[in-house]
């Protein structure tokens, strides 16, 4: 690398490349890959349907990842290590629109209301990326802070099982749910009123599939790999910890026989991924507006990991390179609804890899878009990665995601708290809204439903709590410069 080279433009080494983006694609992959089977089954779409949504929806990450990271022409592409994925704060709007109506005529509306919010995006983003001003060190690290705290809990699910589903921890005895059975059948013979619509025996008994102990202590030796590697590993080792420990689990799930290769076997070498798969896409004013408001919730995420991204790698971003990255974000999700797929971000627990790494290339990232390209492309290469059970990624997702909440923490650093202790009213009560949606995720049931998709996200409530709390005690007329002075104080 040259002094004038930027690390940020750095060019390494094909098989470094290689390798790095690959990490970067195995961190990324399993959230990449929720979003299509929760929607797709949520549409009640075939198996074969579902498959192709996720497919497709790997497609259009590497191809997102490329605009954004590679950039194209002035009006797209932050140009930062930028991994695209589907964004989670769209899964709560698009399963009530699935509920609503399902099969491929669900998926036009879907995919229409996608289509339009992307266009929309790309139009408003120069205005909120005007809004630099609003988030300074205080605002962005306490919202990467959140960011962090929040995807701890898909680690700690990676790791335990989910909280409900198949390996909730409490499952109905059988021996209950027969009694009931037998009582309300008898009930009905001897003339009884019928039993209410939803009675059903309570869950009371350990569900063997919730948090095994094999399950424990592969995670556990994942992350102690991980650790073992950076710890004691050199050079180009220790950059790749969390592959290298993601690979120790996985030949440990190999030898338990909770990891194989059939699925590799029977898929294809090539699919391709075809717009507009279900048919032209329809359009509908309410769910549209619904896509719009859950957009404008992914750029408000997006500027705080892009300024985090910039803290991190050294190069200061500007409100242009900001404008650009969130019309990729409205490009990617128009993108998206064209190729059978959902709304796009930049994912934040690649932006946790790259502090772990300290490879700030951009073309690493460049790199994970082509993988991620040909992922979606050749159904045998997504199996073999999708066959890499959660539990494997549960480690390495504690190291991912707690990198990510300590870059909050890192910015926080260089704030002010001494002889300006307002900064801790912003914190404190960012923090506490941010772990609304976690602690007590019904806390909504009672409000008014067109708002659930605004505040069931934490990350946007502490982002609003934030940016309001400065506002209110310091101001916003701080420059942009400032607030990156006082933040780059973190790295000292």
């Amino acid at each position: 690398m040259s002094e004038q080279t930027h690390p940020v433009d750095e060019i390494l080494a094909p098989p470094k490349l290689f390798t790095l983006g690959l990490q970067h694609v195995l961190v990324m992959y399993a959230g990449a890959v929720a979003v299509p089977l929760i929607v797709g089954r949520a549409l009640k779409l075939e198996p074969a349907d579902v498959a192709f949504l996720i497919s497709a929806d790997l497609f259009v990450c590497g191809i997102a990842t490329l605009i954004q990271s590679l950039g194209a022409t002035q009006w797209f592409g932050i140009r930062l290590p930028v991994m695209m994925g589907v964004t989670f704060a769209a899964v709560g709007p698009m399963v009530a629109m699935a509920n609503t109506g399902g099969g491929p005529e669900g998926a036009r509306a879907i995919f229409g209301a996608i289509i339009a919010a992307g266009i929309i995006s790309m139009i408003i983003a120069p205005l909120v990326s005007k809004m630099l001003r609003f988030f300074p060190p205080v605002v962005t690290g306490t919202i990467i802070l959140v960011i962090g705290v929040s995807l701890m809990r898909i680690g700690i699910n990676w790791i335990f099982g989910n909280p409900v589903g198949p390996t909730a921890p409490m499952i109905v005895d059988p021996a209950h749910a027969d009694w009931l059975k037998a009582a309300t059948e008898g009930a009905v013979a001897a003339g009884l009123p019928e039993a209410p619509p939803k009675l059903a025996a309570a869950a009371t008994m350990p569900n063997p599939a919730y948090a095994p102990l094999s399950n424990v202590l592969v995670s556990a030796v994942v992350l102690a790999s991980i650790l073992l590697i950076a710890r004691f590993g050199k050079g180009f080792v220790a950059n790749i910890a969390v592959l290298l420990g993601i690979v120790v689990g996985a030949v440990i799930a190999v030898a338990m026989g909770t990891m194989s290769f059939g699925k590799v076997g029977e898929a294809a070498w090539f699919g391709l991924i075809t717009p507009f798969h279900f048919g032209m896409p329809t359009f509908d004013l309410v769910m549209i507006v619904t896509m719009v408001l859950v957009m404008i919730v992914v750029m408000i995420e997006s500027t705080g990991m892009f300024l985090a991204l910039g803290d991190m790698t050294g190069r200061k971003v500007t409100q242009p390179m900001l404008s650009a990255g969130l019309r990729t974000d409205g490009l990617g999700t128009l993108i998206g609804g064209i190729f059978n797929t959902f709304p796009y971000t930049s994912f934040s627990q690649n932006v946790g890899l790259v502090g772990v790494t300290g490879i700030k290339s951009r073309f690493v990232c460049v790199a994970g878009g082509i993988i991620l390209i040909l992922l979606g492309l050749v159904p045998k290469m997504g199996a073999l990665v999708e066959s890499v059970p959660t539990m494997v990624l549960g480690g390495a997702g504690l190291v991912m995601f707690g990198m990510v909440a300590a870059t909050g923490i890192r910015i926080l650093a260089g704030v002010n708290f001494q002889s300006n202790r307002n900064n801790l009213f912003i914190v404190a009560v960012s923090l506490g809204m941010g772990m609304i949606p976690l602690i007590a995720p019904n806390f909504k049931q009672w409000m008014w439903h067109d708002l659930h998709p605004l505040i069931e996200s934490g990350i946007l409530l502490a982002s609003i709590t934030a940016v309001l709390l400065n506002a209110f005690f310091n101001g916003a007329s701080g420059s942009v410069e400032d607030a990156k002075a006082a933040a780059s104080a973190a790295d000292h």
